[in-house]
């Protein structure tokens, strides 16, 4: 079937857009889909009873770095920048926003000993050079966390640790791989004593994860890049995995996009790369046997993935029950448990 954009919109009460996270990490419901048509409304410490016997759960290690920064011009105008990933000679692409577009060759100051010279444009995105005697540690003292758009409250410190999961180790995302955030460590303790194991993927998460798809027919939606790493010893754990039979189970969109972005001939390829994978349905698995996600965006290529795996119809079905159960969605909001074999 040939899908377009308008199959996968659907209307949300704005109320049940999470704007904070729940009072424990582990706090959140979890809607899993079954056999046939049965769902099952359970929770998040529920987890444990899904795992089976040498299940390998592919998590995503990457951290969100505080990358929006705001600060002045020269005239005393205000500005935000976004930064989106590191460029050539120490400058960083970064999306700018502001009450003029932002020239070539224009310093914006952002605290005492911290600026952004802005170094090249084009179109909405900007390199800058951030000048100061150590960027790292100035980003980290005047960055905020760069919490999705659809939540409409300033960031606040609590956010630092919230909008991050337990095990992020590879700085480098500005958007949190949002399944893992449920994950606490007794959960995964839990989880492990069930007999499941854990491997950690890098896919540093950009910006685009959060733009609808404009174009009517999915079939012409260009997906953005992101970066990704696998290092040999994980490539072999997923690669033995398959070949004994086991199931690979993913937690998010994220470590499942690149997975089966580095499949060749069957094999998980180790190494770094850049993922321009749309999933939609009709994708041809290759790795992903199971996912653990969240309530997406309508419109947008998480939702097609997601649809991908449990297929269309169930996929809006469930959406249709999570609304009508008030399940939380988005970034801060509760999860969903998919096995392909099962749907």
């Amino acid at each position: 079937m040939a899908y377009t954009v308008a199959d996968f919109d659907f209307a949300l009460p704005p109320e049940l857009i999470a704007s904070r996270p729940p009072d424990a990490r582990d706090g959140g419901r979890l809607l899993v889909l079954g056999s046939g048509d049965a769902l099952q409304d359970r929770l998040i410490v529920d987890l444990p009873a899904l795992v089976r016997e040498g299940d390998l759960w592919i998590i995503n290690d990457t951290r969100v770095i505080p990358a929006r920064l705001f600060g002045t011009k020269a005239s005393g105008g205000k500005v935000e920048l976004l930064l989106l990933e590191p460029a050539a000679g120490g400058r960083w692409h970064a999306w700018g926003k502001s009450n003029r577009p932002l020239k070539v060759g224009s310093t914006i100051t952002i605290a005492d000993g911290f600026a952004a010279r802005v170094t090249a444009r084009n179109g909405r995105e900007l390199e800058v050079e951030l000048l100061a005697d150590d960027v790292e540690a100035m980003i980290a003292q005047h960055g905020h966390m760069p919490l999705p758009p659809y939540i409409d409250r300033p960031d606040t410190e609590a956010d630092k640790a919230r909008y991050q999961t337990i095990f992020a180790r590879a700085s480098g995302a500005v958007a949190a791989p949002t399944a893992g955030l449920h994950l606490s460590a007794q959960v995964m303790a839990a989880m492990r004593a069930a007999g499941a194991s854990f491997a950690a993927v890098t896919l540093h998460v950009g910006p685009g994860t959060f733009q609808p798809v404009t174009c009517e027919s999915i079939a012409d939606h260009v997906m953005h890049r992101e970066r990704f790493i696998i290092a040999p010893a994980v490539a072999e754990q997923i690669n033995l995995a398959r070949a004994e039979e086991r199931r690979v189970v993913c937690v998010g969109t994220t470590s499942l996009r690149t997975i089966e972005s580095a499949c060749r001939d069957g094999r998980v390829m180790p190494g770094e790369g850049c993922s321009q994978l749309f999933i939609h349905p009709g994708h041809r698995w290759q790795v992903a046997d199971a996912l653990l996600t969240n309530f997406h965006l309508p419109r947008s290529t998480l939702l097609m993935l997601v649809a991908a795996m449990a297929g269309f119809d169930r996929t809006m079905a469930a959406y249709r029950h999570a609304i009508a159960q008030r399940y939380r969605f988005y970034s801060y909001g509760d999860a969903m448990f998919i096995d392909r074999k099962v749907c």
